[in-house]
C-alpha cells in the first residue's frame, strides 16, 4: 500500500508504504493500522511458492493472484495508481480486492 504513484504497483521503498503477510486461505483479512491520511493504493500479490516475488511467464504474464484497491481492471499491465487510489481520513475504510489469476 502506497501514496506513491510511482512506486505503484511494487510499493516496496516508498515512504509511508505498508506492508503486510497474510497466511494463505480463503476471504482473508488484512487490517493497517497507524495509516496516516492520504490518497492510497494497495496491490496484493498471492505468492504462491513463497519465493518473495512475483513469478510470471511469457515475458510479463503472471503466474501468481494478484489485485488491486477499487477493483482496479487490468489491461496490458498493471493499472495506474489513480484507478486504484482511495482516500484516507479518520475514519476506517474498507476495501475488498478480488484475486485475479491469468494461467
Amino acid at each position: 500500500m502506497t501514496t506513491d504513484p510511482g512506486r505503484f504497483p511494487k510499493c516496496r521503498g516508498a515512504a509511508g508504504a505498508h506492508s503486510a503477510v497474510v497466511p494463505a486461505g480463503d476471504g482473508a483479512t488484512v487490517t493497517f493500522n497507524g495509516v496516516k491520511p492520504g490518497r492510497y493504493a494497495i496491490a496484493l500479490l498471492h505468492d504462491e511458492n513463497d519465493n518473495g516475488k512475483a513469478d510470471r511467464a511469457l515475458m510479463m504474464m503472471p503466474k501468481e493472484g494478484f489485485g488491486f484497491s477499487r477493483d482496479a481492471k487490468v489491461r496490458m499491465g498493471p493499472p495506474k495508481f489513480d484507478a486504484a487510489a482511495f482516500d484516507v481520513g479518520t475514519a476506517p475504510v474498507r476495501q475488498t480486492i478480488r484475486m485475479r489469476y491469468m494461467l
